[in-house]
């Protein structure tokens, strides 16, 4: 490879763990320090990949977002998808994959190689792309991105490296609670350091990374935009069903932020209440239109007003599901996981570790 480019494979125990917006957040801090950073992702799509999931898109954001040139970008070899296994299964295809990827290795160029991995260990495993393989094609080494949901996690990590070996590089815990921080960082990461598993950083949870733009809501719900279709790019922090009486729902209200909230058209007094309040967007189901008057207040106080054609039930599953599954196209959330990694993650220790330090290649 020339200049005799270092590969780093960054992977996750499980889809929607953060690794999108993490490998974007340490690209940017080590070409910020001079690294001449390189970026791909060989498998694209995979299993419970939404609409949401463009890897063409993802490319291009991440190029334009890092001033990456075109030398510095890897494409995609395989799009992971139904018609891919089937083709696979029916003998269709054939395809040598890693000798594939090992012919682009051998053309990249740069200081370090970030190439982001598949969903999970396993994933791609039919095509010969599991992360291991990925690794041991590519002589990369592994950075876990692990979203914390309870200490159990460390059951997943232990067998992680078990499965790794030394391609394990380490890990980076994500999406911690405030309230089990202390906890992760006292006990889950001296236990895993004396098992050999360095921590590079614990990120604790954020909302704005969480969140959902107003013009991603219209796009997943197919909705109808009844006004201020110039601020779809509000943020949206959290999902509300707007169903009770007007003074409980206004007591509930207050206590949110940047809301979607979900009602009838017919709620008058609920959508004003919402209007009040910290809200992003009101969604309206039931096909019966607001009022002129409502109409009037979201047009002043710049608020838009989704009508979709589905019931609330419906809608309110097609939201949580894109709270699960965001992505990181909005320059707001690029500064916030610029900003996290660089107050959270062990860049010197990392870099030493990839042999940047020892082996002086820093600029």
């Amino acid at each position: 490879m020339p200049k005799s480019a270092k590969y780093l494979l960054i992977g996750s125990l499980e889809a929607y763990s953060g690794k999108s917006a993490i490998t974007l957040g340490i690209a940017h801090q080590l070409k910020a320090k001079g690294l001449d950073i390189a970026y791909g992702k060989p498998l694209s799509g995979g299993w419970g990949q939404t609409q949401m999931a463009d890897s063409d898109g993802d490319l291009q954001f991440v190029a334009q977002t890092l001033n990456l040139p075109e030398n510095r970008l890897q494409p995609s070899i395989l799009m992971l998808d139904s018609e891919a296994v089937e083709n696979r299964l029916n003998l269709q295809d054939q395809t040598d994959y890693r000798q594939q990827l090992a012919e682009q290795a051998q053309r990249q160029s740069g200081d370090l190689v970030l190439l982001e991995g598949p969903g999970t260990l396993d994933e791609g495993k039919l095509f010969n792309l599991s992360l291991l393989e990925v690794a041991d094609t590519i002589q990369a080494s592994v950075l876990l991105v692990a979203r914390f949901q309870s200490m159990l996690l460390l059951d997943g990590l232990l067998s992680a490296r078990e499965k790794l070996g030394d391609r394990l590089l380490g890990v980076l815990i994500n999406d911690v609670p405030n309230n089990q921080l202390e906890t992760v960082n006292t006990s889950m990461v001296p236990f895993l350091e004396k098992r050999g598993i360095s921590v590079f950083g614990v990120l604790p949870s954020s909302d704005l990374l969480r969140s959902v733009s107003v013009a991603e809501l219209v796009h997943q719900l197919k909705a109808e935009v009844l006004c201020r279709p110039d601020r779809l790019d509000l943020m949206v922090e959290s999902l509300t069903i707007g169903a009770m009486n007007v003074n409980s729902a206004l007591k509930y209200f207050r206590a949110r932020r940047n809301m979607a909230v979900v009602t009838g058209g017919d709620r008058t007094d609920l959508q004003l209440a919402a209007l009040e309040t910290s809200t992003q967007c009101l969604i309206l189901t039931g096909h019966i239109p607001p009022t002129k008057e409502i109409l009037s207040r979201a047009e002043d106080l710049e608020i838009p007003i989704l009508s979709v054609d589905l019931d609330t039930l419906s809608t309110v599953e097609i939201v949580d599901r894109a709270f699960g599954q965001v992505r990181l196209h909005e320059p707001i959330k690029f500064q916030c996981i610029c900003q996290m990694i660089e107050d959270y993650f062990d860049s010197d220790r990392f870099l030493g570790s990839l042999g940047f330090e020892r082996a002086g290649a820093l600029p």
